[in-house]
C-alpha cells in the first residue's frame, strides 16, 4: 500500500527492505559518530549484529565504507550520492553565485536549504569569515526543521496536514532559553512566516545565532528551497536584519526566479 503522497510503505511487496537497511547504516554515521564498531552500528540502527555486519561488509566491498581494525567509517565515495542530487538539480551553480553576492553585500553567511522531513539539508553555502555556531555548517549539514528559519519558511509552503505531521514527529526541545517548545505556538509562527513571506528565528537553535530566510521559486512557480542569511545577534540588531538584509534577500530571490525556468 502506498502513502498519501504515493510513496511505498515498508509492508508493500515492492518495498526493498535490504536497500532501506543499507541506507540506514550509511546514515548512522554522523558528526558525533564518524567511526564506529560493528556493535555500535548495530545498536544505533537497532539491527542485530549479523545483519549489521552483512551490510557493513557489503558497503565496504562497494567502496562506500572503510574498515580499520574494529572500526568502520564512511569513505569519500559516499559524496557521490550527494553530488548526484546536486548535479541532477542544475540550479546549484546558478544559486551559488547569488549566495556569494549576498555574502559580499552583507558580510554574512548565506545558504540554500531544502526540506527533508524533520530536517533541513544545506545544499549550497557561502560562508563569511566569522564563525556562527559550535558546529561547522557545510553542504550536507542537517539541522532541525522546527528551529531554523529555512525550515519554518519551507514548512509554511506545505499543505496543513503534511506540515502538522512533520511537526508532530519533530523533537520540540529547548536548545536555548528562546526556543519555542509548544506545538501550537510554533505552528502560529510558521503561519505568520508564510503570510509575511519571510521568517526570522532569533537564538532558538544556538545562543547568539539569528537567521532570516525567504522561499525560492523558479520562474515556473516550482519551489526550489529556502535561502537564508545567518548573523550574530550581538553584531546585527534585529531591526537591521529586517531593514537592510531582508531587502537584499528578496531582491536575490526575485533575480533567481527570473533566471531559473
Amino acid at each position: 500500500m502506498a502513502s498519501q503522497d504515493g510513496a511505498l510503505t515498508s509492508d508493500d511487496r515492492d518495498f526493498v527492505t535490504a536497500l532501506a537497511s543499507g541506507l540506514e547504516v550509511i546514515m548512522a554515521f554522523d558528526q558525533a559518530n564518524p567511526r564506529m564498531t560493528l556493535s555500535e552500528v548495530a545498536t544505533k540502527t537497532q539491527m542485530n549484529r549479523a545483519k549489521a555486519r552483512r551490510f557493513l561488509l557489503t558497503l565496504h566491498a562497494l567502496g562506500y565504507v572503510r574498515k580499520q581494525e574494529r572500526y568502520f567509517e564512511l569513505s569519500p565515495k559516499t559524496l557521490q550520492l550527494g553530488y548526484a542530487f546536486l548535479s541532477a538539480n542544475n540550479y546549484h551553480n546558478a544559486i551559488q553565485k547569488y549566495l556569494e553576492d549576498i555574502t559580499q553585500e552583507t558580510g554574512e553567511s548565506s545558504s540554500l536549504g531544502v526540506l527533508d522531513g524533520k530536517d533541513v539539508i544545506y545544499v549550497a553555502r557561502s560562508a563569511a569569515k566569522h564563525r556562527l555556531m559550535a558546529i561547522t555548517l557545510a553542504v550536507g549539514t542537517r539541522l532541525p526543521t522546527a528551529y531554523t528559519s529555512m525550515g519554518r519558511i519551507l514548512l509554511g509552503t506545505l499543505p496543513d496536514e503534511e506540515r502538522r505531521s512533520i511537526l508532530q514527529e519533530s523533537e520540540l526541545v529547548a536548545h536555548t532559553a528562546h526556543s519555542i517548545t509548544d506545538l501550537q505556538t510554533l505552528e502560529a509562527e510558521i503561519i505568520k512566516a508564510r503570510e509575511q513571506g519571510y521568517c526570522i528565528v532569533d537564538q532558538e537553535l544556538d545562543s547568539g545565532l539569528r537567521s532570516l530566510a525567504v522561499p525560492i521559486f523558479s520562474g515556473g512557480g516550482r519551489l526550489i528551497g529556502a535561502m537564508n542569511v545567518s548573523t550574530n545577534s550581538a553584531r546585527i540588531p534585529l531591526e537591521s536584519l529586517k531593514e537592510k538584509i531582508l531587502p537584499c534577500l528578496k531582491n536575490k530571490a526575485s533575480e533567481i526566479k527570473e533566471t531559473l525556468i
